[in-house]
């Protein structure tokens, strides 16, 4: 058993992969990830534009589709060639934990994040095009995003809730899951068909509040470098356990309805200097996942500690947020700036593969071109 295995089956977490490739599908590597303990995958923007300019992978498909289709059609067809075939793969978990994990997650286009109704017809029709039970759509907790999420669970589909970074709008994504599982029991649905996951993001925390404590320069400031992140996510795993019990939710549990768990994203360390499981070993508990990118899964199953930690020291983590305020950093403002830069980085990734793409869709135009013009 690894150390990815004993992470659920003795402190009901799930270890899932950030990361999604042509080759991880067809080489095999994410079967043996399964193998290893690995429960679910997550995708986003940045990591479809690294894999397919990353190589020659997609060639093939993409010079059959740009004969008849547009570049961001390939793309997509692209991306749901991926995704599905993830989802047959990931689908014996999915089976065998009775819908508990086996998930992945496609996202909707970035561009898209603070357009409400937009966002619903893509998920929507991300939802019909891959009808497959243990999908996830991803849809960004902005402001906009958020009724979009509710609307999403009102119809019975599965949502990945992504770009979460404090605790008030993870509160509001929370209303969002709950109210909308109402409305679909109300109408007669089976809310025990419909799952959700909170990605809340960790390590971009520490780096921003890091940079602001640095500017402040103090003993004190600097002293809280590193606390940030790991203390947010202890106040929002409490914030989970306080709004998941009492009558409203226990309503909505015995017709079945599945907690919504909170998932920790970014959890690669970025600072060199703090340990490389920070984001790992410091947030283990019950009902929650982690979504780790490759470098973070091996350093885990070489020496992650296995252990129940994300409840433990919370009114430290309390302290820690005190502290930061004290000293002059505006959490509010922090995460504010770490959703528009969160919605901005996907969105530039986003573009920047479209653009990549149509360059190669130039370059085959040109190429069959001059195949024509030579040919007799």
């Amino acid at each position: 058993m690894t150390r990815l295995n004993e992470l659920y089956e003795k402190q009901r977490q799930s270890p899932w992969i950030d990361n999604i490739k042509r080759s991880y599908i067809t080489g095999g590597q994410l079967a043996k990830l399964v193998e290893l303990g690995i429960r679910g995958v997550t995708s986003n923007p940045t990591i479809f534009q690294k894999a397919i300019s990353g190589g020659s992978e997609y060639d093939e498909q993409f010079g059959a589709l740009i004969r008849s289709k547009s570049v961001e059609a390939a793309y997509w067809d692209m991306v749901v060639t991926d995704i599905t075939g993830a989802l047959a793969i990931m689908r014996s978990v999915h089976d065998s934990s009775g819908g508990e994990d086996g998930f992945v997650s496609a996202e909707v286009a970035p561009a898209l994040a603070n357009d409400t109704e937009a966002t619903i017809a893509e998920a929507r029709q991300l939802h019909q095009r891959i009808d497959e039970p243990n999908l996830f759509v991803k849809i960004p907790a902005t402001a906009a995003g958020v009724p979009a999420i509710r609307q999403m669970i009102a119809e019975g589909r599965s949502i990945n809730v992504t770009l979460i970074f404090g605790l008030d709008r993870y509160g509001e994504v929370i209303e969002a899951y709950q109210s909308g599982l109402e409305e679909f029991a109300a109408g007669g649905g089976d809310v025990h068909q419909v799952h959700s996951v909170a990605s809340f993001f960790v390590s971009r925390v520490d780096t921003e509040v890091d940079r602001r404590l640095e500017a402040i320069a103090s003993g004190e400031a600097l002293s809280l470098r590193g606390k940030a992140a790991v203390a947010n996510a202890k106040l929002a795993y409490q914030l989970f356990l306080e709004r998941f019990r009492g009558p409203r939710w226990e309503a909505l549990a015995s017709a079945g309805a599945w907690l919504q768990r909170p998932l920790w994203a970014s959890t690669s360390t970025k600072n060199p200097d703090y340990p490389d499981l920070i984001y790992v070993d410091d947030l283990i508990g019950p009902d929650t996942v982690n979504t780790m990118p490759d470098q973070t899964v091996d350093a885990f199953v070489d020496h992650g500690t296995v252990a129940r930690t994300v409840d433990r020291d919370v009114d430290e983590a309390r302290r820690a947020m005190a502290r930061l305020a004290d000293v002059g950093i505006d959490f509010d403002d922090v995460t504010r700036t770490l959703e528009e830069e969160g919605v901005a980085s996907f969105c530039k990734s986003f573009d920047e593969l479209l653009q990549a793409l149509t360059d190669k869709a130039g370059a085959l135009s040109a190429e069959s071109g001059t195949a024509g013009r030579g040919s007799p």
